[in-house]
């Protein structure tokens, strides 16, 4: 049995990608189009039944605290390329890993696509907070004319690339703590850093995006690091991270009976809002002082800040895109920036490549970054692609179908939520990204010569890290600023070297998660 032979690690291990790819060859055959009346029936969709698949969650069962890409793999391997997972309670879920159907996925999600939401979360804004949130929607776990409203609103702000100025300098004096960090914390003998190094990777991240939602600093990289509140966010988010996607993606029973796991959820839920409104009351407090004493950044000039744009919408709005920057933004970012340092430390070639073109805008090591010269480094933004690629945070999207659409020659239909398994195969399967486990920024440069390193995929569709369409990742560009930053200054401050097997770096549970200490070696540059 499959289960049996998985092991939880972040990458799947060589007998899940043999699997992948024996699976992927039978799919790679084009398919002729199938009309509606001409599909199979979606009754005849192979799957488990929906006593099976309770049955399978619970304690000696087959996906019995199982990394959730052992489940989807089993399942493909079970029952083919495509199947359904029927719901215990609420909407049934279709899988594909064919990549003809991610367009036709795509291609009719509607105007406002809608996404399977959590539960535990809409609880919270509903029931236990409903004094703040009202009948707003978040952006990642909201639907409908609601959410549309608020994207709409707040679109302009998060994603014009000229707004990245309202957040550069924040940005910068973050990475410059972690810089210094770096340079406290390592080995002096042997350049490497404590076991525990994942929890400063942690902070750099929560005190960037804090930086830029909360306009706040946390201080979590020197003076709170060790503060009571820096504690108590670390936690809960770690919290929410883990129980709140378990409560949604298992059986709710919390509906029906008391869990304290979702009672915890509920507290560590409120435990962030509290955190997160009360710096956004005291950063809109000093904005307003700032204003009435005319004292104005001249960075910025009359331009206001990122949280004062989204206050402007309604104290309410900032208050939940910061939740959302947070809850969404902390781990996958944590991941994906370990990742790429991964990679870069196991590759010494691309590595200097890269600190070349770094070293044509920064001469020096303490050479400022700027909007205009970090313009220019196209190698920087391959190998943060690559490295996404290598380290995908889950297996890839998901979309509930307005109306009835053909999928691999079955009828899915309308009000059936469809997951895609794309990412884990572009991580995975050589026949779609040559030499598939192998780092090679190259393939994402706009070169001829490389092209053969991109691989043939049948649709545009199998490399979306950031979603696509209305609901793709509205802090993209706040993410991508965050890790060119960081990787910038960390690849021209030091060579980076890790001593140590990357095989089993992360692990995956519900989301991808570190496994191993992070030790890696900062060894500083003379020049």
């Amino acid at each position: 049995m499959l289960s049996k032979q998985l092991k939880a690690t972040g990458q799947i291990p060589c007998q899940i990608t043999h699997i992948l790819r024996q699976l992927a060859t039978k799919a790679s055959s084009t398919v002729e189009p199938v009309s509606l009346e001409q599909a199979k029936p979606y009754a005849d969709l192979p799957g488990p039944s929906r006593f099976h698949m309770f049955r399978a969650f619970l304690p000696g069962g087959r996906y019995h605290n199982a990394p959730i890409h052992h489940m989807f793999l089993d399942l493909k391997e079970r029952y083919g390329n495509i199947f359904r997972m029927p719901s215990v309670a609420g909407v049934d879920m279709v899988f594909t890993m064919n990549p003809e159907d991610y367009s036709i996925i795509f291609r009719n999600e509607g105007a406002l696509p809608y996404r399977r939401s959590f539960k535990t979360f809409e609880y919270f804004k509903r029931v236990q907070r409903n004094d703040i949130f009202g009948d707003k929607d978040g952006l990642t776990s909201g639907n409908g004319p609601a959410w549309g409203k608020m994207r709409t609103a707040v679109n302009p702000i998060l994603l014009q690339p000229r707004n990245a100025k309202l957040y550069m300098n924040n940005l910068l004096q973050v990475n410059d703590e972690f810089v210094e960090r770096i340079r406290l914390i390592r080995d002096p003998g042997t350049n490497e850093m404590p076991d525990d190094f994942v929890e400063d990777i942690r902070f750099l991240v929560l005190e960037s995006i804090g930086s830029v939602a909360l306009n706040a600093r946390l201080g979590l990289l020197g003076e709170n690091r060790n503060s009571a509140e820096g504690k108590q966010l670390t936690t809960a988010l770690q919290d929410v991270l883990e129980a709140g996607f378990e409560l949604d993606i298992l059986p709710p029973f919390w509906k029906y009976l008391p869990v304290p796991k979702f009672k915890r959820l509920m507290r560590q839920f409120d435990t962030i809002l509290n955190i997160c409104y009360g710096h956004i009351e005291h950063a809109l407090k000093k904005i307003e002082e700032d204003a009435k004493a005319g004292n104005i950044s001249p960075e910025i000039g009359l331009e206001k800040s990122l949280l004062e744009k989204l206050a402007n919408v309604d104290r309410e709005t900032a208050v939940i895109i910061a939740l959302d920057l947070l809850f969404a933004g902390s781990d996958p970012t944590l991941v994906s920036l370990s990742g790429i340092l991964f990679s870069l430390a196991k590759n010494p070639a691309q590595q200097a490549r890269l600190r070349e073109e770094i070293k044509q805008i920064l001469p020096e090591k303490n050479s400022p970054l700027t909007m205009d010269n970090m313009a220019n480094l196209p190698y920087l933004r391959a190998c943060i692609k690559e490295g996404i690629r290598l380290y995908p945070i889950g297996p890839g999207t998901l979309r509930r179908m307005p109306h009835d659409v053909v999928l691999s020659g079955y009828r899915v239909v309308a009000g059936t939520d469809v997951g895609t398994g794309a990412n884990f195969q572009m991580a995975n399967v050589e026949q779609f990204v040559p030499k598939v486990r192998e780092f090679l920024p190259e393939r994402w440069l706009r070169d001829q010569s490389n092209s053969t390193l991109v691989g043939e995929t049948t649709t545009p569709f199998m490399y979306i890290p950031f979603g696509f369409g209305p609901r793709s990742c509205a802090g993209k560009r706040i993410v991508d600023m965050i890790l060119e930053i960081a990787v910038a200054r960390l690849i021209r401050n030091f060579d980076i070297g890790f001593d140590y097997p990357i095989d089993n770096a992360f692990k995956t549970q519900f989301f991808v998660k570190p496994n191993i200490p992070f030790k890696f070696k900062f060894v500083e540059r003379s020049e």
